[in-house]
């Protein structure tokens, strides 16, 4: 499939990773109301909050639908403002150089790169040897949960906040966690969404000595296959640029479509 990484594309792509993480807070707030998870959309824009320092606690698709004006950047920094929390944009470079003008004549500064990676769906990897993939059971929940947290055991804080994440994703009526098995032990998780036929891949983990053997290749195979069997048409992740998340995804057929930016008010 032949892929034009030009806006219409992007809004796509932006509007799946907005809804899945959209579908992530308000089940959040589901659970533990006293959390204070909220979602809010102005022009558009998906505004976030997941707890203060969370990494959904931003807003996603900013100038995608609509251009934005300093009255809607008002607006959506009083969300975060109002909740104690850091005002964080993720902004697509498809979003126009207006746009980052603005932000920057605000006070905003960059903080953050990441890749965009996208792929068709018309032929996807053959299933990898040696590793069963598939969707986790309910009853896997505290496994497939302490395996993701595990994949970022070099650094605790993170693997804990993984573990939060993933205890909240699992629930998610947007997400399917799937495993990867090496005998009766999940060696590998990942997580997969659906919105307007575009899937997105995340949440990506193997456990430490398990690496360098194909479960990752083996996580890609099984939700690709599966995003096609459920009628989505191409396929998305973003990965920090140059990181071995990315590497994983080029060898799966995925190429960047675009950079994106976060950026923070200072």
């Amino acid at each position: 499939m032949l892929l034009h990484a030009g806006h219409a594309l992007a809004a796509r792509l932006e509007a799946c990773e907005g809804a899945t993480c959209a579908a992530h807070v308000t089940t959040h707030a589901a659970l533990d109301p006293a959390c204070g998870a909220a979602v809010m959309e102005v022009h558009g824009v998906r505004a976030m909050f997941d707890g203060v320092g969370a990494p959904m606690t931003q807003t996603f698709g900013l100038g995608m639908l609509a251009s934005v004006d300093d009255a809607a950047l008002d607006h959506l920094e009083a969300f975060f403002r109002a909740r104690g929390a850091a005002v964080h944009h993720e902004v697509c470079p498809l979003a126009g150089v207006e746009l980052v003008a603005r932000l920057v004549a605000r006070g905003y500064r960059p903080i953050e790169l990441s890749n965009v990676l996208v792929r068709g769906l018309d032929v996807v990897p053959p299933p990898v040897h040696g590793f069963v993939a598939r969707v986790a059971h309910r009853e896997e929940r505290e496994a497939w949960v302490t395996a993701s947290a595990r994949g970022w055991s070099d650094d605790p804080a993170t693997a804990a906040m993984i573990a939060e994440i993933g205890r909240v994703s699992f629930d998610s009526p947007l997400i399917t966690p799937v495993a990867v098995l090496e005998g009766p032990r999940i060696v590998a998780t990942g997580a997969l969404a659906i919105h307007d036929r575009v899937a997105l891949m995340a949440g990506a983990s193997t456990i430490p000595e398990a690496r360098g053997r194909g479960a990752q290749g083996a996580l890609f195979a099984h939700r690709l296959e599966l995003a096609r069997e459920r009628g989505a048409e191409l396929a998305m992740m973003v990965a920090e640029c140059g990181s071995g998340s990315q590497r994983n995804a080029e060898r799966s057929g995925f190429r960047i479509a675009y950079t994106r930016t976060k950026w923070a008010l200072a």
